[in-house]
């Protein structure tokens, strides 16, 4: 005699009771966000068309040899473009300590040492690169690019497009930007601007510079910084701070609206700082000073926006797993692998 069980015991009922897996809603195409290595590459793109231009612009053109004229005045004795002020003297001090080469080579060894600590070796090696970079494009643009002579009276054909003070400073306060992690950059966007605008001022009131010099280096920086993020992020093992990465209309009106307060903190501890600056300075160079602080924390700003969730530190080694699961997972494999045929069983009397 044998009994007959009704109950099924096979794969069907093991299988019956695994969970099944939901459907994963794809994302709307609208919302998808273009890879940060393309961002970047077009952010590069859009830097250096604007440093194109602005060379263009001020370096080619009547008008806009005229506006530099307009904004930096040659001096009525000697034919320079030093500034009639009491704070030339200062602004030759400002400039020749950061052009100290062992100030430059402990801000690089400090860029390698934060790199190292950080894990972010390579992103440091790239910002020393982005460093150098700046220096060589800088000088070789001003010793290639002509400056016509279009009977400017305030104007001379020496070209000093773009300037290379300013481009240093620039770009080691972005290559600053590729070592650190992304929530200490905001606290150094807004110090690092201040002191790349110091430079760029210093080099206008001592007459080393134009105003389209400084926005030119500061350009140049910019797009070198983007190509160099670009390269890093296109590496392997990238990490994200925030996924997805989306560039909603909030972080954007956020972002500007600390840009602002940020620029109006910087003008008044400039006032601060230096009470007699509205004062000892003429209209023009002032409005050159005010207008070149705006336009670098402007650049600055877009710089540290684009790359705010990316981390370029080393991927973490995967964690291996432990033999629990394992286990597990051969044990589930093996209840799903069951016969297909077996779904009674006999028992004998």
């Amino acid at each position: 005699m044998s009994l007959r069980s009704s109950y099924p015991v096979g794969r069907s009922s093991v299988v019956s009771t695994l969970p099944t897996p939901t459907a994963v809603r794809p994302m709307p195409p609208g919302r998808v966000a273009a890879p940060l290595g393309l961002r970047l590459l077009g952010a590069a793109v859009c830097f250096l068309l604007a440093l194109g231009l602005t060379g263009v612009l001020f370096v080619w053109t009547y008008p806009g040899q005229w506006v530099d004229g307009l904004l930096l005045p040659r001096a009525e004795r000697g034919g320079g473009y030093e500034q009639q002020t009491d704070l030339v003297e200062p602004a030759k001090a400002v400039l020749a300590t950061f052009g100290d080469p062992f100030l430059l080579a402990a801000l690089l060894g400090g860029l390698l040492l934060v790199g190292l600590l950080g894990r972010r070796l390579l992103a440091g090696v790239v910002g020393a690169a982005l460093v150098v970079g700046a220096v060589l494009v800088s000088g070789a643009a001003k010793s290639a690019l002509p400056r016509p002579d279009l009977a400017i009276q305030s104007s001379t054909t020496h070209n000093s497009f773009p300037s290379g003070h300013v481009a240093v400073a620039a770009a080691l306060l972005l290559a600053y930007m590729l070592v650190l992690p992304g929530w200490a950059r905001r606290w150094l966007a807004l110090p690092g601007t201040a002191g790349v605008s110091v430079i760029g001022a210093a080099t206008m009131i001592a007459g080393w510079h134009r105003f389209s010099d400084v926005l030119g280096g500061v350009l140049l920086s910019a797009t070198l910084f983007c190509l160099a993020a670009a390269a890093l992020a296109a590496r392997p093992g990238g990490t994200a701070l925030r996924s997805p990465d989306r560039l909603d209309g909030g972080g954007v009106a956020g972002r500007l609206a600390e840009g602002a307060v940020g620029l109006v903190v910087l003008v008044w501890a400039s006032m601060a700082v230096a009470p007699d600056l509205a004062a000892s300075v003429r209209r023009g160079p002032l409005l050159a000073i005010v207008a070149a602080l705006g336009l670098t924390m402007l650049v600055v700003g877009a710089a540290v926006f684009l790359v705010r969730s990316a981390d370029f530190a080393a991927a973490a080694r995967p964690p291996t797993h432990p033999p629990g699961a394992r286990s597990a997972r051969r044990t589930t494999g093996t209840l799903a692998s069951a016969p297909p045929d077996m779904t009674h069983t006999d028992i004998g009397d």
